[in-house]
C-alpha cells in the first residue's frame, strides 16, 4: 500500500464524518442518520459510487437544508470528499463505506429522499449486468429505501449503459421518467446544478456527450427531451 492511501486511510478513521467498519455507529445507524449522525430531521440525500465525493460535497454547498451521504467502497477515495467537507465545515455531509447492494443494511423503509448515481461502472460484459447500478436488483433496493416520489437521478457518459437503464427503470414502474442523450444542450441542464465529477470532466473535455435522466418511484411513465 502506497503512503497517501495509508494516510487517507488513516484519516477515515479518524474523521467523524465518515462511517465504516468498527466504527461504534456502523451497526446501529440504520434508521438513525438523522438523530444519531447528523443531529436534525432534514431530508437524506445519497451519492452511490460517489468516489472522491464531488456530488455530494457539492451538493452540500448548495443545500444546508438537506443532508447528503456519499458511498463508496473505497476509503482511499471517501478520504478526500470527507476531508473537503471538514475543511469547508460542511456539517449536512457525510460518508459511508460500504457496498450499494448492501444499502439495507444501513438504511431503514422510506429513510431517503434522493438518489444520485453518477459516472458508475456500465459493466460491459454481460456475466457483469447484475452489478449494474440500475438492475432490477438495485431498483429493489432503492424503491424500499426511498421515500414515495422519491427522486433518482443518473449521469453517464456511455450510451448502452444508459439505454439499458432506461428499459429497465421504465419496466420497473418509474413515474415521470425524463432524459436527454445530451445534457448540456438541453432543457436539463440546470437539473445537475453545474456539479462535474472528475471523470466527467474527461470525458466532456474529449467530446462525449453526457447521458442524464431522472425519475420518480411510481407508476410507469416517460418522456424523452
Amino acid at each position: 500500500m502506497g503512503r497517501q492511501k495509508e494516510v487517507r486511510f488513516k484519516q477515515i478513521q479518524e474523521n467523524s464524518n465518515v462511517l465504516q467498519e468498527g466504527k461504534p455507529l456502523f451497526k446501529l445507524i440504520k434508521g438513525n442518520w438523522g438523530d444519531s449522525f447528523f443531529k436534525n430531521s432534514n431530508p437524506i440525500v445519497l451519492e452511490l459510487g460517489c468516489g472522491k465525493g464531488e456530488y455530494t460535497v457539492g451538493l452540500g454547498r448548495l443545500f444546508p437544508e438537506k443532508n447528503f451521504i456519499g458511498i463508496d467502497i473505497k476509503g482511499d477515495r471517501i478520504a478526500v470528499g470527507s476531508n473537503q467537507a471538514i475543511h469547508e465545515g460542511l456539517t449536512n455531509v457525510g460518508f459511508l463505506r460500504a457496498k450499494a447492494h448492501d444499502l439495507e443494511n444501513f438504511f431503514t423503509e422510506n429513510e431517503v429522499s434522493e438518489i444520485w448515481i453518477t459516472f458508475p461502472d456500465p459493466h460491459h460484459l454481460q456475466s457483469g449486468v447484475k452489478r449494474r447500478m440500475t438492475n432490477e436488483r438495485f431498483l429493489e433496493i432503492y424503491s424500499t429505501i426511498i421515500k414515495d416520489s422519491g427522486l433518482l437521478h443518473l449521469k453517464t457518459d456511455c450510451r448502452p449503459f444508459f439505454d439499458y437503464s432506461l428499459e429497465t427503470l421504465t419496466n420497473f414502474g418509474v413515474n415521470n421518467l425524463i432524459h436527454t442523450n445530451d445534457l448540456y444542450k438541453s432543457d436539463l441542464n440546470v437539473s445537475h446544478y453545474g456539479i462535474k465529477t472528475r471523470f466527467e470532466e474527461i470525458f466532456t473535455e474529449k467530446g462525449f456527450s453526457i447521458n442524464y435522466l431522472v425519475c420518480e418511484f411510481g407508476i410507469k411513465k416517460g418522456t424523452s427531451i
